[in-house]
């Protein structure tokens, strides 16, 4: 296919060529909310998929004709390749909103982040090169020419070498990301249209579009040392995190096949939705999830059976698909006391309320705060429990943005009289995690002359 051709199928609203997905994100210790995002490229958007309930849960607008998308290792942003626009969409993954857009070379068509986020490589299919952006300032700082036609661009997990699949030239270009030059090229089959570098940086998986095959390259040498059969028009290529099985994207077929990289043989083949062009791992390599292009859907995949069980609608065109776990929400809960005199000749007393504000990010689920009292004093509250010298207060289900009271009383009879003395609210317990210490403690103190005399600050 020409390059005019492309731009005009385009422009035409179908298919440019497309793009590998983003590899899965690093597996973290807890168990954080897992995403996957498609760039649909007829629609302009990134669809957002809760994995866990199978649904899109927002739509996020980007650049125009979107061909690929990744995730950064630490889950905090979203990169799109928009190939009409030659520019590279930042999206946060906390707002799903689009926080900066990057001016990249000539039909940008992947993406891909260094492991140690400092670095995005975008690859310019008719410019013929690789932007290299710094991702601290969203700039552009070098521009690496490589072969004809890139389509894919990945990294090493060691981060020492990007590898692009230059799909007219037949050939993957090895980048050494230190210098930023090209230190060599491989001949590959024809039309690569996708590239993964294994686990152990100690190879390197083509997959070669009008082949129907996957090239595996040894890094050490730049040889091909073997060529395994796949699908029909494998689009997108992806590893399991121990590298010992791969899975293409077959485009013709509607199919995922499935690899063993040892035996080099294929050990099953899913049929999945219309157009499958891109596929992608969760994090802990117990599904896979295909961008069906001419659905409009992702196939959720079991990776145990090897079966579809679910399948999700989503923009339209979904090309490339990227998966990966979010950083663990955080939910920063700020307290404040007030205090409020309320004099008496036989009554008097302090009333106390609690403001408990969650400053977000995430909804908080539950928090208990406790105020403690002087001594082993004990006050009557409506809704916290006292006990001698504390009242606990607890709360459930408060929105990031929204706040709640709590109420306590203290009588000033039961007071020493002429001495001051301090109550202090903390919070003791909360969940999810709070960031932010700093506005947990709140403390008011008060001082009765006698019960008609009550002075706080």
């Amino acid at each position: 296919m020409s390059r005019l051709a492309v731009v005009l199928t385009v422009a035409a609203g179908c298919l440019a060529p497309l793009t590998a997905s983003a590899a899965s994100a690093p597996v973290r210790a807890a168990a954080p909310p897992v995403y996957a995002y498609t760039a649909n490229i007829n629609a302009g958007s990134v669809s957002v998929i809760d994995t866990a309930t199978n649904a899109v849960t927002a739509t996020v607008p980007v650049g125009n004709a979107p061909q690929s998308v990744t995730l950064s290792p630490d889950g905090t942003r979203v990169y799109t390749a928009n190939y009409l626009d030659d520019t590279v969409s930042v999206i946060d993954t906390a707002t799903n909103t689009v926080t900066d857009t990057v001016s990249v070379g000539r039909s940008p068509a992947s993406v891909k982040v260094s492991p140690d986020n400092s670095r995005l490589y975008a690859v310019n299919y008719i410019g013929d090169s690789v932007s290299v952006i710094d991702t601290a300032t969203n700039t552009v700082t070098a521009t690496v020419p490589v072969g004809n036609a890139p389509q894919s661009v990945a990294v090493s997990p060691d981060g020492s070498r990007a590898y692009t699949a230059d799909s007219d030239a037949n050939q993957v270009s090895v980048i050494d990301t230190a210098t930023n030059t090209v230190t060599g090229t491989v001949a590959v089959g024809r039309s690569p249209a996708s590239v993964v570098v294994s686990p152990d940086s100690s190879t390197v998986y083509a997959a070669n579009s009008y082949g129907d095959s996957l090239s595996v390259i040894d890094t050490a040498t730049h040889t091909v040392t073997g060529t395994i059969p796949t699908g029909n028009l494998p689009r997108s290529v992806t590893l399991s995190r121990d590298g010992a099985r791969a899975y293409t994207a077959n485009l013709v077929d509607d199919t995922v096949s499935v690899i063993d990289t040892g035996t080099r043989t294929i050990t099953a083949t899913v049929p999945v939705g219309n157009g499958s062009q891109s596929v992608a791992l969760s994090p802990d390599d117990s599904r896979a999830y295909t961008a069906n292009a001419y659905a409009g859907t992702v196939s959720v995949i079991d990776t145990g059976t090897n079966t579809v069980t679910a399948t999700v609608t989503v923009g339209q065109g979904p090309v490339a698909i990227a998966v990966g776990a979010l950083p663990a929400p955080d939910a920063d809960l700020a307290v404040a006391l007030a205090a409020t005199p309320v004099p008496g000749l036989l009554n008097g007393r302090v009333n106390y309320t609690l403001t408990l504000t969650n400053d977000g990010p995430a909804t908080l689920t539950s928090a208990t705060v406790t105020a403690t009292l002087p001594g082993s004093l004990t006050a009557t509250s409506p809704d916290c429990t006292p006990t001698a010298g504390k009242v606990t207060c607890t709360l459930t289900n408060l929105p990031a943005g929204d706040s709640v009271t709590r109420h306590f009383t203290l009588p000033v009879a039961l007071l020493t009289l002429g001495r001051p003395y301090t109550v202090t609210a903390t919070r003791t317990a909360s969940a999810p995690t709070d960031p932010n210490p700093a506005n947990d403690t709140a403390t008011r103190t008060c001082t009765a002359t006698t019960s008609l005399i009550i002075n706080c600050t």
